[in-house]
């Protein structure tokens, strides 16, 4: 336990909190997609206007346009079913080659940029649900190394996963092996003066990495977002990079 906290005290990553009120100025941008160009209307429009004055040369237009379209189709149509089937339905996969791992979250969830994170996504309507993905560098090659479960999610919660201010309680903590590497994933609750939140989190080690995932929602809507934020925790995978 004491090298987990050394670690911490050297290598502290930012509170997997998402930020609230005030405090989210000019620290989280949200990704925003681009509109449709404007100019597609007056495109289609072109094309209508000049297939009625040349009806002798529709045909034409349109065999060259299947040609060229119909194979894009059939690609984009291959790739559709191929990402689907990659996805649990409701869920939108995020796979991080550079540093070796994937997840899903909840259909809906927009992605932020907050500094010192690696990923975040939450829901704007709704913002304590969430789920971040933050690393350290580590010398350790196994999260056992640490210490036992319930241990190092205390000792996480109350230097890491929670503000100093909120008090923390640890539900449960377990161990689970997957592909042959261990994750420690644990329950707790942060109480603050307006919110409770209620959280998820797991840990592994790989890559010369200690990989934490955490998610959660506002205890008021815990029992409706549990099962959703349980498959978002057991989705979290380490690869090799």
């Amino acid at each position: 336990m004491v090298s987990l906290q050394n670690s911490l005290s050297i290598h502290r990553f930012p509170s997997s909190f998402p930020l609230l009120g005030s405090q989210k100025q000019g620290t989280v941008n949200f990704w925003r997609r681009c509109a449709p160009p404007l100019n597609v209307k007056a495109e289609q429009a072109s094309s209508s206007s000049s297939t009625s004055r040349s009806p002798d040369r529709t045909p034409r237009r349109q065999m060259i346009a299947v040609g060229i379209i119909a194979p894009w189709v059939s690609l984009v149509g291959q790739n559709s079913l191929s990402f689907a089937a990659e996805n649990k339905k409701g869920y939108i996969s995020v796979l991080d080659k550079n540093d070796g791992y994937s997840f899903l979250y909840p259909f809906g969830w927009q992605e932020v940029v907050i500094e010192g994170q690696d990923k975040v996504f939450k829901d704007v309507i709704e913002p304590l649900e969430s789920v971040s993905v933050n690393m350290i560098p580590t010398s350790k090659q196994d999260i056992k190394d640490f210490g036992p479960p319930q241990q190092v999610a205390e000792t996480l919660i109350k230097k890491v996963l929670a503000p100093p201010s909120q008090k923390t309680k640890l539900i449960s903590a377990a161990e689970r092996n997957v592909d042959g590497k261990t994750y420690y994933t644990f329950e707790f609750v942060a109480q603050a003066p307006n919110y409770t939140r209620h959280a998820l989190s797991t840990i592994s080690i790989g890559n010369g990495k200690f990989y934490n995932l955490t998610t959660g929602s506002n205890e008021r809507r815990w029992e409706k977002m549990k099962d959703k934020l349980t498959t978002v925790i057991d989705s979290f995978k380490i690869f090799n990079v």
